[in-house]
């Protein structure tokens, strides 16, 4: 699927919930995850980022060695229950392809959502896990890690390499 860049208007959109837990969200939620691993340094991804305006995400950091990680979650209709520590930390974004920035956010975090069929679930997430889920459940509100840089001028950074650049 193709990934909305930044500064598409369509980013800032609030997603609604899912309230169809069906084959058709299955096969999305397949599409989107493949739409992920198929973008380099892909670790998360946000529904809205591909056109579509559901509160779904899919954050699996397990390819990254020495993070703690709950291994691929998708996650429904998302909400943060708990968080504590705050850490600032270098993020990137499928949306923004050409920069980087510095973001401050939970360094553990309690998330309840539902997984493809519909099942409430609960997970604990650390560190770079957690960074990833509050950024992609930031999408489904409108938001961009732009959106939380404390200053464009000293905390963003161009991009240096972004592997191969194909669209997905």
């Amino acid at each position: 699927m193709k990934i909305l860049t930044y500064p598409d208007e369509r980013l800032k959109q609030v997603s609604q919930p899912v309230a169809q837990f069906d084959e058709r969200l299955r096969t999305f939620v397949a599409r989107l995850e493949e739409t992920m691993r198929a973008s380099p340094g892909g670790v998360g991804i946000a529904a809205p980022q591909v056109g579509c305006f559901q509160r779904i995400v899919i954050v699996d950091v397990s390819s990254r060695p020495k993070s703690a990680n709950n291994g691929r979650l998708v996650l429904i209709n998302p909400e943060i229950l708990s968080w504590e520590g705050m850490a600032t930390s270098r993020e990137g974004c499928l949306s923004v392809p050409d920069y980087t920035g510095n973001v401050m956010r939970a360094e553990r975090i309690t998330v309840q959502a539902c997984d493809e069929l519909g099942s409430p679930r609960e997970f604990l997430c650390n560190g770079f896990e957690a960074r990833a889920v509050q950024h992609e459940i930031d999408h489904l509100d409108g938001l961009l890690f732009l959106d939380r840089l404390v200053s464009r001028r000293t905390d963003l950074f161009r991009r240096k390499r972004y592997g191969n650049r194909k669209s997905a």
